[in-house]
């Protein structure tokens, strides 16, 4: 029972890190292997340069979901951020016995952003490219396994009693 603690304490830890990775590294979607797109922008590969060219996403008229797909993401991360110095002020304020409601609600909103943040992504994925060809990238996936691990460790936060 002692070690739920400190291990709901690393599962938040890693949820944040996915989080901050997938929100902001530019691997949502490849089109090959010479370029890729994120929720910010869309890079392609110089090979002559041996680099990378970045060049921001603006979204027009009718790609208002990519706005949204950003504020979600955004909101999951703050959330989850909150929610961790929600923790660590709950550990000190806390009586003997009492749940952890607030960080719990938190983290559990976190996840509710970033599972609407990817379906929309994913609903809207055709909207995204030219090019019907592509796969799904390594940042895409950190935010669809972030959701579960995010929205277990807010039920988990609500069940847990400080025991201290």
């Amino acid at each position: 029972m002692y070690l739920l603690l400190p291990g709901l304490l690393l599962i938040h830890l890693v949820v944040l890190i996915l989080l901050y990775i997938s929100t902001i590294d530019n691997s949502w979607w490849f089109y090959n292997d010479e370029s890729s797109r994120d929720l910010w922008s869309e890079c392609l590969y110089i090979k002559a340069e041996l680099t990378w060219s970045c060049t921001d996403i603006v979204a027009s008229h009718g790609q208002e979901w990519l706005h949204a797909s950003q504020a979600l993401m955004v909101l999951a991360v703050l959330f989850s951020t909150a929610s961790f110095i929600i923790f660590l002020c709950q550990l000190y304020t806390l009586r003997k016995g009492s749940l952890f409601y607030a960080t719990g609600l938190f983290q559990i909103f976190a996840a509710l952003c970033v599972m609407t943040a990817a379906l929309i992504f994913t609903l809207h994925v055709e909207d995204i490219h030219e090019q019907p060809e592509g796969s799904y990238g390594y940042s895409f996936v950190l935010a669809w396994v972030a959701f579960p691990i995010t929205l277990s460790s807010g039920i988990m936060y609500i069940h847990l009693r400080k025991l201290q």
